[in-house]
């Protein structure tokens, strides 16, 4: 009996058990190239991953300074059209004779009412910048005067013409000032 294996082979014929071997490694070398492939595209997808989640992250957290801010700032326009308020409380104290026995009592409850309007502002963030005697800041101070002083050094306030307002950290007014020049 004679089987295919038997047969004697021609040239350039191969076994088939060598055929079989050969067959097989043809799908390992593309099984090679498909892996590579596949962790290649795993790779640009976990990097896609990464940066849409660092950009929900990054829209979260503007979101979240965005609401604080809101939160913060929310009282700002609201307190600005406070503050012509507490200058005439301020300008009334001022011009206010303490010596007429018939104003003390008046004037006794405008100095109560504008310590009244500090507190409750104040618990809101609402900050007075009165700079009498430090250094001039340009950032919190508007010069409206320079006055010649020899007690003073040179860009200090001297006065105070308006006093400035901060709200949470941020200027809502500067101070208006007269401020020392060298003399």
């Amino acid at each position: 009996m004679t089987h295919e294996t038997d047969k004697p082979l021609e040239e350039g014929q191969q076994p088939e058990a060598a055929q079989q071997q050969t067959e097989e490694q043809l799908p390992e070398v593309d099984l090679a190239a498909e892996v590579a492939r596949l962790e290649a595209e795993l790779n640009e997808q976990r990097e896609a991953v990464l940066r849409a989640k660092a950009e929900v992250d990054n829209i979260r957290r503007r979101s979240a300074q965005d609401v604080e801010k809101a939160h913060k700032f929310a009282l700002e326009k609201f307190a600005g059209d406070l503050l012509p308020v507490a200058d005439s409380l301020e300008r009334a104290l001022e011009l206010g004779d303490v010596s007429d026995e018939a104003l003390k009592p008046m004037l006794e409850g405008i100095e109560l009412t504008l310590k009244s309007f500090h507190s409750a502002t104040n618990k809101y963030g609402l900050e007075v910048v009165d700079p009498v005697g430090q250094p001039f800041n340009p950032e919190l101070h508007q010069a409206m005067a320079m006055q010649p002083s020899p007690e003073h050094p040179a860009n200090t306030v001297l006065t105070v013409v308006q006093k400035g307002y901060s709200l949470n950290g941020r200027l809502l007014r500067p101070a208006m000032v007269v401020v020392s020049t060298a003399g």
